[in-house]
Protein backbone atom coordinates (compact mmCIF):
# COMPACT_ATOMS: atom_id res chain seq x y z
CA UNK A 1 0.00 0.00 0.00
CA UNK A 2 0.87 3.66 0.00
CA UNK A 3 0.45 5.17 3.26
CA UNK A 4 0.01 8.43 3.15
CA UNK A 5 1.52 10.25 7.25
CA UNK A 6 0.90 13.90 8.32
CA UNK A 7 3.17 13.94 12.16
CA UNK A 8 4.91 17.45 13.36
CA UNK A 9 7.25 15.41 15.36
CA UNK A 10 10.41 14.46 13.27
CA UNK A 11 10.77 11.28 15.65
CA UNK A 12 7.68 9.80 15.27
CA UNK A 13 7.14 10.55 11.62
CA UNK A 14 10.55 8.92 11.23
CA UNK A 15 9.66 5.99 13.60
CA UNK A 16 6.15 5.46 11.67
CA UNK A 17 7.73 5.70 8.04
CA UNK A 18 10.50 2.96 8.72
CA UNK A 19 7.94 0.59 10.47
CA UNK A 20 5.90 0.95 7.68
CA UNK A 21 8.57 0.49 5.03
CA UNK A 22 9.21 -2.93 7.00
CA UNK A 23 6.09 -3.88 6.54
CA UNK A 24 6.44 -4.11 2.98
CA UNK A 25 4.63 -0.39 2.46
CA UNK A 26 5.26 3.18 0.39
CA UNK A 27 5.11 5.71 2.65
CA UNK A 28 4.44 9.77 1.74
CA UNK A 29 4.91 11.93 4.54
CA UNK A 30 4.60 15.37 5.54
CA UNK A 31 5.07 17.64 8.87
CA UNK A 32 1.91 20.19 8.47
CA UNK A 33 -1.75 20.48 7.31
CA UNK A 34 -0.84 22.55 3.96
CA UNK A 35 0.94 20.00 2.77
CA UNK A 36 -1.25 17.37 3.71
CA UNK A 37 -4.07 18.80 1.71
CA UNK A 38 -1.38 19.10 -1.74
CA UNK A 39 0.08 15.24 -0.93
CA UNK A 40 -2.83 13.84 -0.19
CA UNK A 41 -5.40 15.35 -2.06
CA UNK A 42 -8.34 13.70 -4.46
CA UNK A 43 -5.91 12.73 -7.18
CA UNK A 44 -3.58 10.85 -4.91
CA UNK A 45 -3.09 7.23 -4.75
CA UNK A 46 -2.96 6.92 -1.10
CA UNK A 47 -4.75 3.58 0.56
CA UNK A 48 -4.45 5.04 4.03
CA UNK A 49 -3.66 8.43 6.02
CA UNK A 50 -2.12 8.52 9.27
CA UNK A 51 -2.89 11.92 10.56
CA UNK A 52 -1.57 13.86 13.84
CA UNK A 53 -4.28 15.94 15.02
CA UNK A 54 -1.47 18.78 16.88
CA UNK A 55 -0.10 19.92 13.96
CA UNK A 56 1.63 22.98 13.75
CA UNK A 57 -0.45 25.03 11.13
CA UNK A 58 -3.78 23.43 11.70
CA UNK A 59 -5.75 20.81 13.40
CA UNK A 60 -5.74 17.16 11.77
CA UNK A 61 -9.42 17.01 11.62
CA UNK A 62 -9.78 20.24 9.92
CA UNK A 63 -7.48 18.64 7.53
CA UNK A 64 -9.17 15.22 7.41
CA UNK A 65 -12.39 17.21 6.84
CA UNK A 66 -10.87 19.49 4.25
CA UNK A 67 -9.95 16.07 2.26
CA UNK A 68 -13.32 14.58 2.57
CA UNK A 69 -14.92 17.29 0.92
CA UNK A 70 -12.27 17.14 -1.91
CA UNK A 71 -13.57 14.16 -2.09
CA UNK A 72 -10.47 11.69 -0.99
CA UNK A 73 -12.14 8.81 0.76
CA UNK A 74 -8.62 7.07 2.24
CA UNK A 75 -9.30 5.94 5.63
CA UNK A 76 -7.55 7.39 7.99
CA UNK A 77 -6.15 7.11 11.29
CA UNK A 78 -5.70 9.93 14.10
CA UNK A 79 -2.37 9.69 16.07
CA UNK A 80 -3.03 11.90 19.38
CA UNK A 81 -2.12 12.54 23.15
CA UNK A 82 -5.66 13.86 23.63
CA UNK A 83 -7.57 10.67 24.55
CA UNK A 84 -11.00 11.84 26.04
CA UNK A 85 -13.71 10.13 24.31
CA UNK A 86 -15.25 13.78 23.43
CA UNK A 87 -12.04 13.77 21.48
CA UNK A 88 -12.49 10.78 19.46
CA UNK A 89 -15.95 11.37 18.85
CA UNK A 90 -14.52 15.01 17.67
CA UNK A 91 -12.21 12.84 15.11
CA UNK A 92 -14.37 10.25 14.00
CA UNK A 93 -16.84 13.00 13.33
CA UNK A 94 -14.07 14.85 11.30
CA UNK A 95 -14.44 12.25 8.86
CA UNK A 96 -11.51 9.68 10.94
CA UNK A 97 -12.00 5.61 10.38
CA UNK A 98 -9.88 4.59 13.59
CA UNK A 99 -7.84 6.83 16.97
CA UNK A 100 -4.89 5.79 18.46
CA UNK A 101 -3.46 7.66 21.48
CA UNK A 102 -0.03 8.81 22.47
CA UNK A 103 2.41 6.90 23.04
CA UNK A 104 1.12 4.08 20.86
CA UNK A 105 2.95 0.92 20.23
CA UNK A 106 4.09 0.83 16.43
CA UNK A 107 3.63 -2.84 15.40
CA UNK A 108 -0.42 -2.12 16.80
CA UNK A 109 -0.70 1.13 14.24
CA UNK A 110 0.90 -1.17 11.76
CA UNK A 111 -1.80 -3.41 12.06
CA UNK A 112 -4.28 -1.12 12.16
CA UNK A 113 -3.22 0.90 8.79
CA UNK A 114 -3.70 -2.78 7.35
CA UNK A 115 -7.13 -3.62 8.69
CA UNK A 116 -8.03 -0.13 7.28
CA UNK A 117 -6.62 -0.79 3.58
CA UNK A 118 -7.92 -4.09 3.50
CA UNK A 119 -11.66 -2.55 3.80
CA UNK A 120 -10.76 -0.93 0.75
CA UNK A 121 -12.78 2.33 0.19
CA UNK A 122 -16.06 4.04 -0.99
CA UNK A 123 -16.35 5.79 -4.57
CA UNK A 124 -14.54 9.04 -4.13
CA UNK A 125 -16.97 11.73 -4.54
CA UNK A 126 -16.25 15.83 -5.23
CA UNK A 127 -17.46 18.97 -3.68
CA UNK A 128 -17.68 20.30 -7.65
CA UNK A 129 -15.41 23.42 -6.89
CA UNK A 130 -15.82 24.03 -3.50
CA UNK A 131 -12.32 24.25 -1.28
CA UNK A 132 -11.70 24.20 2.07
CA UNK A 133 -8.58 25.57 3.40
CA UNK A 134 -8.15 24.65 7.21
CA UNK A 135 -5.24 26.78 7.98
CA UNK A 136 -6.95 29.53 6.65
CA UNK A 137 -10.64 28.62 8.03
CA UNK A 138 -11.80 29.42 4.84
CA UNK A 139 -13.86 28.36 1.78
CA UNK A 140 -12.78 29.22 -1.94
CA UNK A 141 -14.17 28.84 -5.39
CA UNK A 142 -12.84 29.87 -8.82
CA UNK A 143 -14.53 33.05 -8.09
CA UNK A 144 -12.93 34.19 -4.68
CA UNK A 145 -12.18 33.40 -1.07
CA UNK A 146 -14.51 33.59 1.99
CA UNK A 147 -13.00 33.97 5.35
CA UNK A 148 -14.93 31.64 7.82
CA UNK A 149 -15.06 31.65 11.70
CA UNK A 150 -13.79 28.35 12.92
CA UNK A 151 -17.39 27.42 13.71
CA UNK A 152 -18.45 28.35 10.64
CA UNK A 153 -15.93 26.30 9.14
CA UNK A 154 -16.41 23.36 10.90
CA UNK A 155 -19.97 23.04 10.23
CA UNK A 156 -19.05 23.59 6.96
CA UNK A 157 -16.75 20.60 7.04
CA UNK A 158 -18.71 18.70 8.41
CA UNK A 159 -21.48 18.94 5.53
CA UNK A 160 -19.63 18.88 2.72
CA UNK A 161 -17.22 15.92 3.82
CA UNK A 162 -20.38 13.52 2.71
CA UNK A 163 -21.64 15.38 -0.66
CA UNK A 164 -25.04 13.65 -1.00
CA UNK A 165 -25.18 12.52 2.21
CA UNK A 166 -27.90 14.03 5.01
CA UNK A 167 -25.58 15.19 8.03
CA UNK A 168 -27.64 15.11 11.20
CA UNK A 169 -27.99 18.05 13.44
CA UNK A 170 -26.30 16.47 16.25
CA UNK A 171 -23.50 15.64 13.94
CA UNK A 172 -22.92 19.42 13.23
CA UNK A 173 -22.86 20.47 16.45
CA UNK A 174 -20.76 17.95 17.63
CA UNK A 175 -18.23 18.91 14.74
CA UNK A 176 -18.98 22.60 15.40
CA UNK A 177 -19.24 23.13 19.04
CA UNK A 178 -17.12 21.94 22.41
CA UNK A 179 -18.43 18.72 23.96
CA UNK A 180 -21.01 19.66 26.10
CA UNK A 181 -22.17 22.75 24.52
CA UNK A 182 -26.04 23.78 24.33
CA UNK A 183 -26.77 24.86 21.15
CA UNK A 184 -30.43 25.97 20.48
CA UNK A 185 -31.74 25.12 17.05
CA UNK A 186 -32.15 28.98 16.06
CA UNK A 187 -27.94 29.08 16.71
CA UNK A 188 -27.56 26.38 13.94
CA UNK A 189 -29.90 27.81 11.88
CA UNK A 190 -28.53 31.02 11.86
CA UNK A 191 -24.91 29.77 11.43
CA UNK A 192 -26.20 27.91 8.16
CA UNK A 193 -27.87 31.13 7.14
CA UNK A 194 -24.42 32.72 7.70
CA UNK A 195 -22.22 29.82 5.39
CA UNK A 196 -24.65 29.92 2.84
CA UNK A 197 -24.15 33.84 2.23
CA UNK A 198 -20.59 33.51 2.56
CA UNK A 199 -20.96 30.82 -0.44
CA UNK A 200 -23.22 32.94 -2.40
CA UNK A 201 -20.86 35.53 -2.05
CA UNK A 202 -17.91 33.51 -4.07
CA UNK A 203 -20.56 31.93 -6.53
CA UNK A 204 -20.47 28.54 -5.12
CA UNK A 205 -21.09 25.42 -7.28
CA UNK A 206 -22.91 23.91 -4.60
CA UNK A 207 -25.34 25.13 -1.43
CA UNK A 208 -26.52 23.44 1.68
CA UNK A 209 -29.86 21.95 1.43
CA UNK A 210 -32.00 21.85 4.56
CA UNK A 211 -33.88 18.60 5.03
CA UNK A 212 -36.41 19.96 7.44
CA UNK A 213 -36.45 17.87 10.39
CA UNK A 214 -33.05 15.94 10.25
CA UNK A 215 -30.40 18.35 9.14
CA UNK A 216 -28.61 19.40 6.38
CA UNK A 217 -27.75 18.48 2.56
CA UNK A 218 -24.91 19.56 -0.05
CA UNK A 219 -26.49 19.49 -3.05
Amino acid sequence: MLVGVCEDDPAIRRLVGQALKGAGHDVLSTHDGGEALRLFGVDSDVDVLVMDIGLPDSDGRDVTQALRSAGQTAPVVFLTALDAVHDKLSGFNAGGDDYLPKPFDIKELIARVEALGRRGRPAKAATHGLVLDPARHAARTASGEAPLTPTEYRMLAAITSRPGEVVRRRTVVAAAWPDGARVSENTIDSFIRRVRSKLDAIDSPTSIETVRGVGFRLK
